[in-house]
This record gives C-alpha cells, sequence and structure tokens, in this order.
C-alpha cells in the first residue's frame, strides 16, 4: 500500500513502512529535543540519552588524552621541519582529501609538484617515527 506525504513541499508516494519509520523517527526527534530544553545543563540530558539509547557517551580517558597530545606535538614537530609549501600541500591532501589536480590548481603548479611535496613530508615523517622507535 502507498501513502502519499509531504516532503519538503513536495508530493511523495512511500510504502507504509517508510512511513512508519520516518514517523517514529520524527517522534524520537521530537523527545530529544523537549528533553534536551527541559535539561539544559547537559547532565540529566546524558543520563536521558543512556536511558533512551542504552550506550554511553565517550569521554577519553586522562591516559588516552595524554597519548592524544604527545601524538599531536610529534606530528606538529614533523610539519615544522617542513617547508611552509610542504605543509599545505600536504594537509591539503592529507585532512581534505584534494586530489594532486585540485592542489595544483590551489598553488599554479603541476601534479609531479605537488607529489615531491608529499612525498618530502612522507620522508620526514617516516625519517622521524624510525628514529622515534630506534630509540
Amino acid at each position: 500500500m502507498e501513502i502519499t506525504i509531504n516532503y519538503y513541499g513536495q508530493a511523495v508516494s512511500v510504502s507504509v513502512e517508510v512511513y512508519e519509520y520516518l514517523t517514529q523517527a520524527d517522534h524520537k526527534t521530537e523527545n530529544l529535543a523537549h528533553e534536551q530544553r527541559r535539561h539544559w545543563d547537559g547532565r540529566e540530558f546524558d543520563e536521558y540519552i543512556i536511558a533512551t539509547e542504552g550506550r554511553l557517551p565517550y569521554c577519553a580517558t586522562p591516559e588516552e588524552l595524554i597519548c592524544q597530545r604527545e601524538t599531536l606535538d610529534e606530528i606538529l614537530s614533523v610539519l615544522a621541519l617542513c617547508t611552509p609549501t610542504q605543509r599545505e600541500r600536504f594537509l591539503l591532501y592529507a585532512l581534505y582529501d584534494f586530489t594532486y589536480e585540485e592542489i595544483g590548481m590551489v598553488f599554479g603548479c603541476s601534479k609531479q609538484a605537488v607529489n615531491l611535496s608529499i612525498r618530502a613530508v612522507r620522508k620526514k615523517f617516516l625519517k622521524f617515527f624510525k628514529n622515534q622507535l630506534d630509540e
């Protein structure tokens, strides 16, 4: 059986199962929004999420936070060894998933130049972490 619903201003035909799923999702969203407004400080809202979702909010342990900070410091120290151009090209590639072509267009250079810059940064990372393992 098909049901016609208004979805973002357009009439759409959906099955009964899809309609029920969308209705349940709307009710769940309303309930969560209501509880969030009711418990603006967040403490009881976390308890509500635990009760309804059956999971705890993630909280890193002090050891994990220290390890994350140390790793970040190591990454930043390697990036400090790179030239600004190498660093920018590498971050565009590694963090923002730019292709070599896109990075070349940003910097006005060829794919090969971008490739060489990223290879140089990778070599510095490998050398740094190899030295860390040797110590």
